[in-house]
């Protein structure tokens, strides 16, 4: 706060009191001082136009101004009452004047308290900002430092004295500059002194110790005064001298500084795994790592449309075959976790990788729970064959490489957060074993991740070889051609060093002088020696030894931030998450257009409908397929037996006409016709009846199911379920394999029906009648019909419809007409003709001038014959609808014999108990068996997309598929970005 009489006031009252005199100050309002304006306001006259400020707080510092000091003497002849009434005026007036003060003193208190706020605020604007650095500490460390031994802690830090000792020596340091200041100030040759300060310099950028930069600032300024009068070697070794204890100095410095690295990364490790084991007994929310690697994920199997396109920033990994790529994304995920080869294309797809630290070094696949040990040998090697046999799994017949991403996320402590993508790696030609066109591939699937105006493009240079021969350079040139966002990586440092001549050509190319293209930055890399068998702690050593042996370094040619991984990987995470912070929110607004436009769509086409996915769908057909299973079981028994039996005489009445009934009455002899009968009845049962029994049973059940499929597809359901429903009904009969020993069953009781001849009542004879009249008379039906196909059509179709007979038709009927003379002169003829009768059919026909083959006259016998048979047995079967009665008294010498009418009982009978066999096994056993394919075939089919894909198919689904994904991207987005704010 500011006193009444400090010098703010004092001139603000300065001001006042001098306006009132007759001098003008003519300062703006704005730039009086706060306390000035405090008065200012205070006595304005509050809008008055005749009470001007100055004019009011003039009067008022004026009348301050005539206040005396002490009390005047009364005036002569005047009493002492008239002198006490004015003594007591001027007091009261004295005191009215002081309180006044008040004013005064609230003024300054308000000016004052405001002049120190804004002076607060401004020294806190003037501090950093380390909001930006929250993310070195976690949330979860504050609240654990209550349980964190502290004592332990600080047992763990190094002592004061360690510190000490790895302190420089200052005096010494302090000697040598007093010596190097008196040898600039007497004068020394330009070219030792910037030698001299070249070295100094290389150390002060990267010990960081202020107090040595501002002594080389001195000194450098002394440089400039004399440089032609150092020629002195003993000088030179002095320089030289103090340069290595700068080195020395730095080495320590850095030791000390990995130490203080490695004790921080082991206490992170133990709070994350306090943390992981749930102490607060909370839910572990997803990393901002992980929720930006699931939106990639999804965006990875998004068919984009309206123009929507992945631009979320990736870092993608670049460049030629064997230049070590996937050794230096290895070096940044601090394991060897990839497949590798000597020389030969190990990269085949690209494979998407989720950096991110955690308390344990594991790493796991997109779709897979399984975690992999880093840590330990046999899990690193199972990882690395896992990954290959994807790989190899991914890639198409015929083809080399896949654009098929592998998604795998790679947890440990210290590892920094960021999304790479390893890319197989260009080649110029094309070798043996190869697909003609892994070339151009290569390069499409390269350029598409490239193209991605935000992907962060990470352009891996071979060192050890001729830089003229890089492909990837003239590639990454041409999609970025400003290097806005590519960073460049030489490889392989250690042997550019030894075998180039000039070493200044890796200065060239870390400068970007070399190569046509620019980048963000360059960064010199050292992933090993060339073993396969190699660690990451001993890769590490093997580069820090080297850059720090290496003259690449001492000699100026490389600076300290530019060399390691550690540094590229520092540098890499820092440019992928500015990127990410600068465009995801551009990428959120272009997916809700998108899911804005397909909404509009659905809600035009499809109004009264939900908006089902594919997955959605599949299961609403998955519960109407089996509803229409379960309703297999409603259908009654009687409905189930008649279907069979009429089924199963459809397909076994032709061999029961043709090989039993035709050539058992070809004798006169009931004897006879019975042992015929007998015989053949047993040798069709044992060989073919029970297996075409099974096979009619197999058919009415796939029919039913169909029927029933059929009747719900009209019963308003959906008709983009039809592809799925036919391959589900075609693949669980596929499947269904009959019960084996229901054969042997069933074999059994059809043998001892068909052995069975007493018919026991006349109802069972008249139903024996009915079946053989009706069997009959199809037959003769369907041979009246083969015969008129034959000959053609008759006189009046010929005068009715305009149409002749053919040649053939013409010779057909030519000889049918000679062999129904034949058949009237020998009405009891055998089924077959004698070759003599032929010849004297085609000699008479010849005499016609018809010329016949001897095998188109038997061919016509046999339907004429047969025609005749069947009349003659109907004409049987009439006769014996009255011969129950010589059945039951068993009269075999009676003129009427029935065995025909038997022999059709027989094969009634065995229908029936067939068929009701045959229902049971259905109702049962089939019928759930059926049930249960059908569910295996629905939960194959759930579990493959590809064929869900297939079977599921419109634009309706599509359409559906998409809006759901959008979302899923939009609302992921968001939650990712309310996140990044959080952080931020």
């Amino acid at each position: 706060m500011l006193r009444v009489g400090s010098s703010a006031a004092r001139v603000a009252c300065r001001n006042l009191v001098s306006s009132n005199m007759g001098v003008r100050f003519r300062l703006p309002l704005q730039k009086l001082h706060p306390l000035s304006r405090a008065i200012h306001h205070r006595y304005s006259g509050n809008g008055n136009p005749h009470r001007t400020p100055h004019r009011t707080a003039a009067r008022y510092f004026t009348s301050m101004s005539r206040l005396p000091m002490r009390p005047s003497k009364p005036p002569p002849r005047s009493g002492g009452h008239r002198y006490q009434q004015q003594r007591n005026f001027w007091v009261a007036s004295l005191a009215a004047r002081l309180l006044r003060l008040r004013y005064i003193l609230l003024g300054t208190a308000v000016g004052g308290g405001y002049t120190a706020k804004k002076t607060y605020e401004e020294w806190k604007d003037m501090l950093p900002d380390f909001s930006e650095y929250n993310w070195v500490i976690p949330d979860f460390v504050w609240e654990l430092s209550d349980q964190i031994d502290l004592d332990k802690l600080a047992k763990a830090l190094p002592e004061m004295e360690e510190i000490a000792k790895l302190l420089p020596d200052f005096e010494k340091i302090g000697e040598n500059f007093t010596f190097l200041k008196s040898l600039l100030s007497s004068g020394v040759s330009l070219g030792s002194a910037v030698k001299g300060a070249s070295g100094l310099q290389l150390l002060l950028e990267t010990s960081g110790d202020p107090a040595l930069k501002a002594t080389d600032s001195s000194a450098g300024a002394g440089h400039d005064a004399s440089d032609k009068q150092y020629k002195k070697s003993s000088d030179k070794e002095k320089i030289d001298q103090l340069q290595e204890e700068l080195l020395r100095t730095q080495l320590k410095y850095q030791r000390m500084l990995e130490r203080l690295e490695k004790e921080n990364k082991e206490l992170r490790k133990v709070v994350l795994q306090k943390d992981d084991k749930g102490i607060h007994q909370r839910k572990v929310k997803k990393s901002l790592i992980d929720l930006y690697s699931e939106v990639l994920d999804i965006l990875s199997d998004y068919d984009a449309n309206y123009n929507t396109q992945d631009h979320l920033p990736r870092v993608v990994v670049v460049g030629d075959q064997s230049a070590g790529k996937t050794s230096v994304l290895e070096m940044i995920a601090q394991a060897r976790i990839f497949p590798r080869g000597s020389g030969e294309m190990m990269t085949r797809s690209p494979v998407k990788v989720t950096l991110s630290e955690g308390p344990h070094h594991v790493a796991r696949f997109k779709d897979s729970g399984r975690e992999f040990d880093l840590t330990k040998e046999e899990d690193l090697a199972a990882l690395r064959h896992e990954i290959e046999l994807r790989m190899r799994k991914s890639v198409k017949e015929g083809q080399t490489v896949s654009s098929e991403t592998i998604s795998l996320s790679v947890k440990g402590p210290g590892i920094q957060r960021m999304v790479l993508v390893d890319l197989p790696g260009v080649i110029s030609t094309v070798t043996a074993g190869m697909a003609t066109d892994t070339k151009e591939t290569i390069f499409s699937i390269s350029k598409a991740y490239m193209q991605n105006p935000n992907a962060i493009i990470l352009c891996i240079q071979d060192g050890s070889v001729d830089a003229e021969r890089s492909i990837v350079t003239d590639l990454v040139s041409q999609m970025d051609p400003q290097g806005k966002r590519t960073i460049f990586v030489l490889t392989k440092v250690d042997l550019a060093e030894k075998n180039l001549a000039s070493p200044s050509r890796i200065q060239q190319i870390v400068e970007g002088k070399l190569f046509p293209m620019k980048a963000l930055g360059y960064f010199a890399v050292v992933t090993g020696k060339g073993s396969t068998g190699e660690s990451i702690d001993a890769i590490k050593d093997y580069e820090e030894d080297f850059f720090q042996n290496s003259r690449l370094l001492r000699d100026g040619m490389l600076k300290a931030h530019q060399v390691t991984t550690k540094n590229l990987s520092l540098a890499v995470s820092d440019c992928f998450w500015k990127m990410v912070r600068e465009s995801v929110e551009q990428q959120a607004d272009v997916f809700k257009a998108s899911r804005f436009n397909l909404e509009t769509e659905w809600k035009n086409n499809y109004p009264r409908l939900r908006e089902l996915d594919r997955n959605e769908l599949f299961e609403k057909a998955k519960n109407e397929i089996l509803d229409e299973v379960i309703s297999l079981s409603q259908v009654t028994p009687q409905l189930w037996e008649s279907i069979l039996q009429k089924k199963l005489w459809e397909r076994v009445s032709t061999h029961v006409i043709e090989n039993i009934y035709l050539p058992a009455a070809q004798t006169m002899d009931s004897g006879t016709f019975n042992t015929t009968v007998d015989i053949k009845l047993k040798q069709w049962t044992d060989k073919q009846l029970p297996h075409k029994a099974l096979e009619v049973a197999w058919e009415t059940l796939q029919e039913e199911f169909a029927r029933f499929m059929a009747e719900y597809k009209g019963k308003d359901q959906d008709d983009i379920f039809d592809k799925l429903k036919e391959a589900v009904k075609d693949e669980s009969i596929k499947r269904h394999k009959w019960n084996e020993r229901a054969m042997d069953s069933l074999r059994v009781i059809q043998h001892n029906a068909l052995e069975d001849r007493s018919i026991t009542d006349k109802p069972q004879w008249d139903a024996a009648i009915q079946f053989m009249e009706e069997t009959l008379q199809s037959r003769l039906k369907d041979t009246e019909s083969v015969i008129r196909d034959m000959v053609g059509p008759d006189w009046k179709q010929r005068w009715m419809n305009w149409i002749n007979r053919t040649p053939e038709q013409h010779v057909r009927n030519e000889t049918k007409n000679e062999l129904d003379r034949l058949l009237k002169l020998h009405d009891d003829h055998t089924a077959y003709l004698a070759n003599d009768e032929v010849t004297t059919v085609r000699k008479n026909l010849e005499g016609r001038g018809v010329e016949v083959d001897p095998v188109l006259i038997k061919d016509t016998w046999h339907q004429l014959y047969r025609r005749h048979f069947l009349q003659k047995a109907l004409t049987h079967c009439n006769l014996c609808k009255r011969g129950f009665y010589y059945y039951q008294r068993h009269f075999v010498d009676s003129e009427l014999e029935c065995n025909d009418v038997v022999l059709f009982w027989r094969i009634q009978r065995m229908l029936v108990i067939t068929a009701n066999t045959l229902r049971q096994q259905l109702t049962n056993t089939e019928v759930r068996r059926l049930e249960k394919n059908v569910k295996e075939v629905l939960d194959d089919f759930g579990e493959d997309m590809e064929k869900k894909t297939q079977l599921i198919t419109g634009r309706r689904v599509q359409l559906a598929e998409d809006l759901k994904k959008v979302r899923e991207i939009q609302e992921k987005l968001e939650a990712f970005i309310e996140a990044l704010h959080k952080e931020k």
